[in-house]
This record gives structure tokens, sequence and C-alpha cells, in this order.
């Protein structure tokens, strides 16, 4: 029963650290969380709680490194429903995060079911791992041909608000398709980064809150400690890896997240297939 329990503990450890490490960085959290239940032998570990809990978790963390962000964005808010004068480079970033997170919003509530039913196989995450990587692949390229010449704007907001889009297919990094999207429409490597998370903030928070609302409406015992020690992991996880992918991405390129994503691709469909 010890033995039990401790690896129960160890499992939630892991799966936090996956998800912590995975959700921001262009590598598809879904794709190494297959990976990892593959491993652990583990199918649904404490299911609906666990998701829950993980993304307010991941999205705590993002909020809390960019609380200056935020701050200036709801002071600028505040200021324009009082019709006092704002920068209108902070009216573009608030409104771009609303308009950008829209297509997703549109989509996700039309298709999450059939997503959740369809394409979920192993098999199918290891495909889409593979034409992640073939995305960002080109992205680096056309960055390479055609250097960043523009800043954000509501146009480009909406078009990265479209890649968003692409996420809701499992193995397919959300931070990976609105980066290498901001680079496709113009925007830097550290610019489009910066957006993709202030971006991730509206998406990650609405699927913790389903998430949990769906839990609410679930019956069966929930292993608050595991959870909670699974959350715990994800969100100083998450804050470490949010300042490392914005420091490197400052001075480097998304190639070492390609090859990444090419292996894991591998890794994840040989799974499937001997499992």
């Amino acid at each position: 029963m010890l033995y039990s329990h401790i690896m129960e503990l160890l499992d939630a450890i892991i799966l936090g650290f996956v998800q912590g490490v995975t959700e921001f960085l262009p590598i598809s959290s879904t794709g190494h969380l297959v990976f990892a239940r593959e491993w652990l032998q583990v199918d649904e570990f404490n299911g609906l709680a666990f998701d829950a809990i993980l993304h307010f978790a991941t999205t705590l963390a993002v909020m809390i490194y960019f609380r200056s962000d935020l701050w200036r964005l709801l002071q600028t808010l505040l200021r324009k429903l009082g019709r006092l004068p704002v920068r209108e480079k902070d009216m573009t970033l608030l409104y771009g995060i609303v308009i950008g997170t829209i297509p997703a919003v549109l989509v996700g509530l039309f298709l999450e079911s059939f997503i959740t039913e369809h394409l979920r196989s192993a098999l199918l995450v290891a495909g889409v791992l593979f034409l992640a990587s073939i995305f960002f692949l080109y992205a680096e390229w056309r960055y390479s041909v055609a250097p960043p010449h523009g800043q954000l704007t509501l146009k480009r907001a909406g078009q990265i608000g479209l890649f968003q889009v692409l996420a809701l297919l499992p193995g397919m990094s959300r931070s990976g398709a609105t980066i290498a999207g901001g680079m496709l429409m113009g925007l830097t490597r550290i610019e489009a980064a910066r957006f993709s998370f202030l971006l991730a903030i509206p998406i990650t928070l609405g699927v913790g809150t389903k998430k949990t609302l769906d839990l609410m409406a679930e019956t069966g015992v929930v292993e608050w400690t595991q959870i909670a020690i699974g959350a715990a992991v994800a969100f100083i996880t998450a804050l470490i890896v949010i300042h490392f992918f914005l420091t490197f991405i400052r001075r480097n390129t998304l190639w070492p997240f390609i090859w990444y994503g090419i292996i894991l691709s591998g890794l994840v469909g040989y799974s499937a297939l001997i499992a």
C-alpha cells in the first residue's frame, strides 16, 4: 500500500514536471504527456482533476511572470473606459490578445469533442509532431530569407490567432504554432514569443476553467494530495522554463526544438506501434 502511494506521488511529480516544461516550449505538451503516460503505464492519472489543476498552475506561472505587462494592460483598459489618453502600443496589444483569442475559442467550441474522441491516438500525435516540426522549419527558413520588418498590429494579431487554432490538434505545440506564425507575419522571434505567452493566458485559463466545470459534474474519489504536488511542480517548472526560453530565443533559433520534435515524433510513433 505504501509502495503504491509512493509510486503515485512519483507519477504526479513526473507528469507535473513534463507539463511545466512543455506547456510553453514549442515542443507540444500533449506529445510529451502521451509519451510519459505510455512510459509510466498510466492511462489517465486522476483524469479531469489532474488536467484542470495543471492548466491553472501553468496559467498562474505565466501570469506571474508577465504581471507587469498584465498590470499595464489593465490600466490601459481602465483608462480607455474612463476616456483618458492611452499609449497606442498598449491598446494594440490589448485588442490584439482579444482578437487573437477568438479563432481558437470559436473552433474549439465546435470541434473539441470531435478532436477528443477521434484524434487522440498516439500514432496521430506522432504524425502531427513531425508535421509541426516541418512547419517550424519553414518558418525559420522564411525568417532567414525575409528578416522581420514590422510590429504587432491588429491584423497580425488576428493572423497569429488563426495559427493558434492549429494547437487544437494533439501534438501541435500552441506556443510553437503562434511563435512560428508571428515570425511568418514579420515579427522578431522575441516579439512573437512574448505575444505568444500573453496570448496563452485566455486560452489556458479557459481550458482550466472548462475542465474544472467538467470535474464538478463528475463523481468519484479525487486524490488531491497527488494533484496538488503535481500542480506545484508544474508551476515552479513553468516559471523557470518561461524565463529560460525568452532568454534563449533572443540569441538563438528554433532549430533545437525542430530536431527535438522530429526525434520525439519517432519515439511516440515507435511506442504506439509496440504497445
